[in-house]
């Protein structure tokens, strides 16, 4: 049975890959439908040209060829024994597929799995696989929602990956994005109402929640939600831009996501996680649905990542500027975000609420010290500029930290190469806007545009391919082993793994930083000459370090761009 919603349309046929158009049958809700025989297929709607299914499964020929039927089903799955994970406080790995590994596929990244549980990650987190136009792109483009892209491997592929990763013991994260689609392949207008004119976003019209025709706009973006859980086995879903979820609706879109992927994880009898990306710093985000909250299991923080990476590289251009006053990042350690009702210069106002310590518990945040927006929206795509000292602090600050921490793909050997925004549109007018709009967007931070990298440009995702031979190279391989220690000391120290926001410390100056959790002491030296920093008590032995510590009378002296940890 082949089916559509066209609420509008007075006529909707069914195009066969032959040639074949099949006349469908109109049903209650808009809802067209018709028994045929075949496997590739399109939709015509009131004579237009043959157009994929909005929820269509497979795109085998990109986002304007036809669709596939794909059976889920024939999946021989061996994760049988797999209980799920409660992605708080579990590990994160943020990787996309396309610069993972040099041929850019599911099944390429699998033979890397061995090394993410020999790194301590314990949630491998996918950049969104939705099929989406070209080869190569961030995947923030999709159109086509509920399919796989096919330079990835394709449906099966993904279900054959995550198999896989459980049978390591690594749960799986994926991120979807809901707020928008991009406008290549985007046939979705032609179909019924999916977006209003009610509400705007940064990429035009908003999605359709809250107007005529909603109510089918919701359906189709919580059963692609719950798709993912039930025929891909996937445990989380990280939830892009939820701010730009505009929802005027008396029940919010997140708040009925939560309920209805709480009721399958009781059917499942396994946990599904949802992880919203938010700029809102409101921690009703995380609070539960009953309790008036929006029912989301953990949200990224923000103010965390540009208060350490302010601490770490000086920066205070933009958004940063908030961030180097002192003590700001003592407050995002242990009060999860610094604008909780404060004012914002960067967005002209003031902005969020309060974190309540004795409500929320830190692994409901999580912390990093780089992602592939905070890498891949600056100019050049540049990591940050460190020193590997300066690198084993922020690794030991966020995964010490009270906070469910998540790496960036590659950060934890110091990958020197980076992570460049790059498209592949077909389009000659859509590529050349989506170069121009870059190079003005920079041009207005004082960038020459001849800097900035094209992002049709072949070598820009090139560029952005991770080097694997580094990582047995120095001083890359030193800061990995730095890392796996930092994350097999964090998975044997109940200490680290107390995520009370209260049970943290912070004694902090704009040279060092000593940072208190339970008996252990996470010691930081900032500058690049050795320093002697206060403790709060005798160190009984140093747990590990990177650069050199000695204990001196009233504590620690420290090498430049340094860090130890002491238990006391």
């Amino acid at each position: 049975m082949f089916t559509v919603w066209a609420p509008d349309a007075s006529t909707v046929s069914l195009v066969l890959s032959g040639g074949a158009s099949v006349p469908m049958l109109r049903g209650d809700g808009g809802w067209w439908s018709v028994e045929a025989e075949g496997t590739d297929y399109a939709f015509s709607v009131d004579g237009s040209d043959p157009m994929p299914d909005p929820r269509s499964p497979w795109q085998p020929d990109g986002v304007h060829g036809f669709s596939r039927v794909f059976d889920s089903s024939r999946f021989a799955w061996s994760d049988g024994d797999w209980a799920g994970r409660d992605v708080r406080g579990a590990v994160f790995y943020e990787l996309h597929l396309g610069t993972f590994t040099p041929e850019g596929t599911l099944e390429a990244a699998a033979e890397h799995l061995d090394y993410l549980v020999a790194l301590g990650v314990e949630v491998v987190s996918l950049l969104p696989v939705a099929a989406f136009p070209g080869r190569h792109g961030w995947g923030y483009d999709g159109v086509d929602l509920y399919a796989v892209h096919e330079p990835y491997g394709g449906p099966e592929a993904l279900q054959r990956f995550v198999d896989q990763c459980h049978a390591v013991g690594l749960a799986v994260c994926l991120d979807v994005v809901y707020n928008h689609l991009g406008p290549s392949g985007n046939y979705l207008d032609s179909f019924g109402p999916y977006f209003t004119s009610r509400h705007t976003t940064p990429w035009g019209p908003a999605v359709n929640l809250d107007d005529e025709g909603s109510h089918e706009v919701r359906r189709w973006i919580c059963d692609n939600a719950l798709r993912w859980f039930r025929e891909f086995h996937i445990d989380a879903l990280r939830l892009d831009a939820v701010h730009a979820l505009v929802d005027d609706s008396p029940v919010h879109l997140l708040a009925q996501l939560s309920d209805e992927v709480a009721a399958l994880a009781e059917e499942l009898g396994r946990p599904l996680g949802l992880v919203a990306e938010s700029d809102l710093n409101d921690p009703r985000m995380v609070e539960p649905v009953a309790e008036g909250g929006l029912g989301m299991t953990a949200q990224w923080s923000d103010d965390f990542h540009h208060a350490l990476h302010t601490l770490l590289t000086g920066e205070v251009a933009g958004y940063y500027a908030d961030f180097a006053e002192p003590g700001v990042f003592a407050k995002t350690l242990t009060q999860v975000f610094l604008h909780d009702g404060s004012y914002s210069t960067f967005r002209g106002k003031d902005w969020g609420r309060p974190v309540d310590p004795a409500r929320h518990r830190g692994w409901e945040f999580l912390a990093y010290t780089s992602n592939h927006d905070q890498v891949g929206n600056r100019a050049l795509g540049d990591r940050p500029a460190l020193t590997p000292g300066q690198l084993a602090i922020g690794a030991a600050l966020v995964i010490t930290s009270p906070y469910t921490p998540m790496l960036f793909m590659g950060e934890e050997w110091g990958a020197s190469t980076p992570w460049r925004y790059f498209t592949d549109h077909t389009e000659p007018e859509l590529a050349d806007a989506v170069r121009t709009g870059r190079r003005r967007e920079f041009a207005a931070y004082g960038w020459d545009a001849a800097e900035i990298p094209d992002p049709q440009d072949p070598e820009t995702w090139r560029s952005s391919v991770l080097d694997w031979t580094e990582v047995d190279e120095e001083p890359h391989a030193e800061l990995l082993r730095w890392y796996r220690d930092l994350l097999a000391l964090r998975a044997r120290n109940d200490d680290l793994r107390n995520d009370r926001l209260d049970s943290v410390g912070v004694v902090a100056t704009e040279s060092w930083l000593v940072v208190s959790r339970g008996s252990l002491r996470v010691v930081v030296n900032l500058e690049t000459e050795s320093a002697e920093i206060p403790l709060d008590g005798v160190p009984a032995y140093e747990v590990m370090a990177f650069g050199t510590a000695e204990v001196v009378a009233e504590g620690v002296r420290l090498s430049g761009h340094s860090v130890v940890i002491f238990a006391v």
